[in-house]
């Protein structure tokens, strides 16, 4: 493995842990919640789009944290 590229492959084992723990917990909140109202989990077209939408400014974010 190059040297160089080893912080290439931590960077993005670091993102895919914390993406998919994010994930996780993201989904177990949304089951918790269901449960506790005593009913199946349902997500509307209209929330799915809030939460991409969500998410794409999310990740423009991200990529806008090296600009001065």
């Amino acid at each position: 493995m190059d040297r160089d590229n080893s912080w290439k492959i931590k960077t993005l084992i670091l993102g895919a842990v914390v993406g998919a723990a994010t994930g996780l917990g993201a989904a177990y909140l949304l089951t918790r919640r269901a449960e506790q109202e005593g009913e199946e989990l349902s997500i509307t077209s209209g929330q799915g789009l809030k939460l991409g939408l969500l998410v794409i400014g999310l990740l423009r974010q991200i990529m806008s944290l090296g600009d001065d």
